[in-house]
């Protein structure tokens, strides 16, 4: 995984699978007891700062974020995101990186940081006695980042070397045609091209790295989560000892034009890639939803039904009856600052392609015409609770729940209110998110591998 596609989501998978939306009017009734009761939350040192004690005994997980990703690039190089990013452990005003790794490996703790679309990531672990020196070197590394002329030659020769690896990952070139179709230029979601990316990357330079550092990377939108055996009061004294004075930081970018296709844009686009055992499909279109908007939390329940996991419809139909997959689901995505994406996503051996497709597009149509029944809508609602309540069983995933619905705009309450938006969804309320949201015949359809070279029998080559 190369840095610039890394994200929290993808870091914290489990827990991403059944956060879904919470309506406004259910998070204000939201009760204040309960787990919210056990976490502390208030601005320190101008950062949002979160702990929550477990019962873990000695161990501490920190999870934090901050408006920084790629889209905050704008019409600059494209790289610099990424880059900056990947610089910040390569060295402070005070500590070079080998000084760096070798007191965090001294005391077998971790500090790390990615960059996503919107956000620059943050997660390190330490245990409980050596937390101080774990937040002091954060600290240094996003404050005063020392920028070696030579660590930049460094990373910028690892991002092309990652990226020219991507040309030829199906999921990724997929991901990147899917997402460039269905998201207009100028839309935060809309990623660059691997093209554009290895050109910004090859002449990016550190003066453009200070200047997106002094200007993105700071306190003002920051948000840190420290999750297990935590003193809040201790944990606000190191807070305010080493991050007072820092200053700076930009709000995450909320809007931008409409996501949707224009008239120009192909609903059929082929990423052809030579000889691939297994070819990407994804399937969708933008919602035009944000994560807290009223029709979000159904829209995903629906999802769910349809696609998410064993007992999904295209598991059950694609894959278990009709043989034709290995892997095939549904998700909402992208969601959270801006408005998102829906896509079935699936792979197909080359010969199988256009069985697969036309199989997927029938359990789609079926779906969204029909919509779901009571009973699906029962159990999936069910296993989405009980989903949620196992992702928040380890210190990793409570303190991923909590970051991500902080950056989505809910208060530590979100924690108990969540289980109860999730049974009062009706099935009313999941057909129509699907009526109103999703349409199939003006979905985008990317096709990533051996593709475009049909057989004589009709099927697709593998050449």
């Amino acid at each position: 995984m190369t840095p610039r596609r890394a994200s929290l989501g993808c870091m914290l998978a489990a827990a991403a699978l059944v956060t879904v939306a919470l309506p406004a009017a259910v998070h204000a009734a939201a009760p204040h007891a309960g787990m919210a009761a056990r976490g502390h939350r208030a601005n320190t040192a101008g950062i949002d700062l979160v702990t929550y004690p477990t019962h873990v005994r000695d161990v501490v997980v920190v999870l934090g974020a901050l408006p920084a990703g790629d889209a905050m690039a704008g019409n600059g190089n494209a790289a610099v995101p990424t880059l900056t990013g990947m610089m910040l452990d390569r060295g402070t005003s005070t500590l070079d990186k080998f000084a760096i790794a070798g007191r965090l490996e001294e005391v077998g703790a971790s500090i790390s940081f990615s960059v996503a679309t919107q956000s620059l990531e943050i997660r390190a672990k330490c245990l409980r006695k050596d937390l101080p020196m774990v937040l002091s070197i954060l600290a240094s590394e996003l404050k005063t980042p020392a920028f070696p002329a030579a660590e930049l030659a460094k990373a910028k020769q690892q991002l092309i070397g990652s990226l020219r690896e991507s040309l030829q990952n199906t999921g990724a070139r997929a991901q990147e045609a899917f997402a460039r179709a269905i998201f207009p230029p100028g839309h935060p979601n809309r990623p660059h091209s691997v093209e554009e990316m290895l050109s910004a990357a090859e002449s990016a330079t550190l003066e453009e790295i200070k200047a997106f550092h002094a200007k993105y990377v700071g306190p003002r939108y920051l948000t840190l989560v420290l999750a297990g055996d935590v003193n809040d009061t201790a944990v606000r004294r190191e807070v305010r000892k080493n991050f007072t004075g820092w200053t700076g930081g930009q709000d995450y970018l909320r809007s931008g034009p409409p996501g949707a296709p224009s008239a120009a844009t192909p609903r059929d686009i082929e990423v052809p890639i030579k000889d691939k055992p297994s070819t990407t499909v994804l399937l969708g279109q933008a919602t035009g939803l944000r994560y807290r908007d009223p029709d979000a939390l159904p829209l995903r329940v629906g999802t769910a039904i349809l696609g998410q996991g064993f007992t999904g419809r295209l598991m059950g139909t694609v894959r278990d009856r009709e043989g034709l997959t290995y892997g095939i689901g549904a998700a909402v995505t992208a969601d959270s600052v801006a408005d998102g994406a829906w896509s079935i996503s699936a792979s197909f051996a080359p010969a199988l392609l256009d069985h697969g497709v036309a199989s997927t597009r029938r359990v789609l149509e079926q779906w969204w015409k029909d919509g779901i029944t009571d009973d699906e809508l029962a159990a999936r609602k069910q296993g989405i609770v009980g989903g949620y309540f196992v992702g928040l069983s380890t210190t990793g995933g409570l303190a991923s729940t909590i970051l991500t619905s902080i950056q989505r705009g809910y208060d530590l309450t979100w924690l108990d209110g969540y289980p109860e938006a999730v049974r009062a969804v009706s099935r009313e309320q999941v057909d129509h998110a699907i009526g109103a949201h999703l349409d199939p015949a003006a979905m985008v359809l990317v096709e990533a591998g051996s593709v475009g070279a049909p057989t004589a029998a009709g099927a697709r080559s593998e050449q």
